[in-house]
């Protein structure tokens, strides 16, 4: 009996296994929210990563993150640097690696051995509102693992894309 149980036990696995190959290895989760602001207010706020603590739906989640900035002020070489015990912030990096003046801002994120994943704003106007999306696009790796937790990225990120765009319109209108 135990090793009818332990033989459709290793089955399951093995079915399991090789079913996650079917699932995308590259997740992307977006978001988009329209500010009312122009898209130069907008864009000026994310080309730098120094307003990012003031609106980012994990970086206020702990008063004793360490955040150290290096590089130019905004553009293509602003960098941000954390540290933090908290589990849903832990420690990374992130630098702007691209920047198209009121179009886009790509960053590159450096989650040490949680991964690695490109984030990008991207700005369309909309008369005197701004619209701006918010991506991110991994790679979840070959294993059967990382496969279905690309399942559950959108579930996992978007609730707090969507909480921190709030957050950026919020402050962007507030201050007019």
């Amino acid at each position: 009996m135990l090793k009818r149980i332990l033989t459709i036990l290793i089955a399951l696995i093995v079915v399991l296994a090789c079913v996650s190959f079917v699932f995308p290895r590259q997740v992307k989760v977006e978001r988009s929210i329209e500010i009312d602001a122009p898209i130069s207010v907008v864009f000026a706020q994310l080309n730098g990563l120094k307003s990012t603590a003031d609106w980012s739906p994990w970086l206020g989640s702990d008063p004793d993150i360490k955040l150290d900035y290096s590089g130019p002020e905004a553009g293509v070489g602003a960098k941000l640097v954390w540290n933090s015990d908290h589990p849903n912030v832990g420690s990374g990096a992130q630098e702007i690696i691209e920047m198209v003046e009121n179009e886009k801002v790509v960053s590159e994120l450096d989650f040490g051995a949680r991964g690695a994943a490109i984030a990008a704003f991207t700005f369309n106007d909309v008369g005197e509102k701004t619209n701006v999306t918010w991506s991110l696009e991994t790679d979840m790796g070959a294993s059967p693992v990382g496969r279905y937790m690309g399942l559950l990225m959108d579930r996992m990120v978007g609730a707090d894309y969507e909480k921190g765009l709030e957050s950026l319109k919020a402050m962007i209108e507030a201050n007019g």
